[in-house]
């Protein structure tokens, strides 16, 4: 690719794209807009970066903390992987505990403890998860099925005592699965009873579902929580927050180190400040009706094409599914047929529509995904479905 704008990519030979990978979900207002390219020019006239503190630096923590219903204090780092890197060695100093759990088809960042049985890229190229990985390490976590709550439970009370729980509490890394009625709640009940921190990893939910992410959509507050993409309006950055006890464990206040040469960079920041702006009350709502005018519109053409797929979607996120009616675990993602989904990905992109190329990732749409887009992608997909 060479250019974007708005809800459209170009590629070196001039075609013009529908996306919906978005960059992976930072570009939640769409490709270059104008807004957020202005505070970046703004701030990189000012200089790249000054390895001192900035005014846009607090300025985006603020606007974080006040949107976080878990988040008292902040952290800004460069990626979602060191925020839950920083999160795990956060609780682990804190609990004095090594162990920790996750859950099978999230995806947490390509660090050594989180690879094991991870969603993603991970599951998309069937890579082996112990592939340059320690086996200490990986003996340090335990993996459950995502929605099941009598594993969570056994995985808790049996072993040496656990740490953390890391999740996404909406999943969206084996594709799009939501959780169950009441399988946030028993999972913070679960956690709470065992002395184990709770760490939401809403690198991907964060700010998209809702301005509180996840957490605020579905009513359960962790004990920290891991952002990262919207945050930096499509450049690199990363977070991590929570309860201001947890967080006093990272130094200088605590004993647990962290540093990097460019986390909170002013033009990542500025870049964040823009777009978290952008984001009002109303945003979200044009959000969801584009969002469940696309659900709609797939579902008919899957219904009129006869053709063996669902679709599931929780606010501006959403997967089509092939060959399996619904999807609540990993178990069930990776039975769906990914060679269908290959074959459609890659008619779609004849027509004129990017999706991520994987039947495990998220498709993402942004405020610049318009009535017009939405046809488009619809017909596309009813012609790609015929083939």
């Amino acid at each position: 690719m060479k250019r974007a704008q708005g809800a459209y990519l170009w590629d070196v030979d001039d075609n013009r794209y529908v996306d919906l990978v978005c960059e992976w979900g930072p570009l939640i207002v769409g490709h270059a807009h104008p807004d957020v390219l202005r505070a970046v020019t703004t701030a990189a006239a000012n200089g790249l970066g000054f390895g001192a503190p900035t005014a846009i630096e607090v300025e985006l923590a603020e606007r974080i903390v006040a949107a976080v219903p878990s988040i008292e204090k902040v952290r800004l780092v460069t990626s979602g992987t060191e925020a839950t890197m920083t999160a795990l060695r956060i609780a682990r100093a804190a609990t004095k505990r090594d162990r920790i759990v996750k859950l099978a088809g999230c995806y947490h960042g390509h660090s050594d403890q989180l690879l094991v049985r991870a969603g993603s890229g991970a599951a998309t190229f069937g890579v082996p998860d112990s592939a340059g990985v320690p086996a200490d390490v990986s003996r340090l976590t335990s993996v459950v099925e995502y929605n099941d709550v009598a594993a969570m439970q056994e995985a808790l009370e049996t072993g040496p005592p656990v740490a953390a729980v890391i999740l996404e509490p909406l999943a969206a890394n084996m594709g799009v699965v939501p959780p169950d009625p009441g399988y946030l709640e028993a999972i913070r009940r679960l956690t709470r009873d065992a002395g184990a921190i709770l760490i939401f990893d809403e690198v991907i939910s964060g700010f998209r579902v809702a301005r509180g992410g996840a957490q605020e959509l579905y009513g359960v507050v962790p004990d920290l929580t891991c952002l990262g993409k919207i945050i930096g309006g499509g450049l690199s950055v990363g977070a991590v927050g929570g309860r201001a006890d947890l967080m006093d464990q990272l130094a200088p206040v605590g004993p647990v180190y962290q540093a990097g040469t460019l986390s909170g960079n002013p033009v990542a920041c500025s870049a964040g400040v823009a777009t978290l702006d952008l984001l009002t009350s109303e945003s979200y709502v044009a959000l969801e009706k584009s969002s469940a005018l696309l659900e709609a519109g797939l579902r008919e053409a899957i219904a009129s094409t006869g053709v063996h797929a669902t679709v599931q979607r929780v606010g501006s996120l959403l997967t089509v599914f092939f060959g399996v009616d619904e999807v609540h675990d990993f178990r069930a993602a990776s039975a769906s047929d990914t060679g269908a989904f290959a074959r459609f990905f890659r008619a779609m992109f004849e027509r004129g529509v990017n999706l991520p190329p994987s039947q495990f990732e998220a498709w993402f749409l942004s405020l610049a995904h318009g009535a017009s887009e939405i046809e488009r992608i619809v017909e596309a997909t009813r012609e790609s479905l015929r083939a």
